[in-house]
């Protein structure tokens, strides 16, 4: 599989209330061929994976309105204990990466998303 499509057959699942910062993310995944799926807060979240058990992996903006993301991988872990879910902040130091493991995620990345990092934690986490 080239290196351009890896994500063919993949579908991503993009939790984020910043429009901008969706839209970069969704730039990124669609270059590799993902197909996406887009929630602006936790709960919903928390609905459309209990609605799409295929999702492979979940992008986790750790500050949405309502419940947080860190409550919504919580929850999450409660009905699915294998997705990957990579949480993203501007607001998270490293040393909250601690935090964020107990509360379900796999990893976490820093905003403003460095594109090269973040296909490597997905290719991490999605063993390519």
């Amino acid at each position: 599989m080239s290196e351009s499509k890896f994500l063919v057959g993949q579908k991503i699942l993009i939790a984020e209330d910043d429009e901008n910062s969706f839209y970069l993310l969704e730039y990124i995944l669609k270059e590799q061929n993902a197909e996406i799926i887009h929630t602006r807060n936790g709960e919903d979240t928390i609905h459309v994976l209990r609605d799409n058990p295929d999702v492979s992996l979940i992008l986790m903006d750790i500050r949405m309105p309502g419940m947080n993301g860190l409550d919504s991988a919580r929850k999450i872990r409660e009905f699915n204990p294998t997705v990957p879910i990579i949480a993203q902040s501007a607001m998270l130091n490293k040393d909250d990466k601690e935090k964020v493991l107990a509360a379900g995620c796999n990893d976490m990345i820093l905003k403003p998303i460095d594109k090269e990092l973040i296909l490597s934690k997905i290719k991490e986490h999605l063993r390519y």
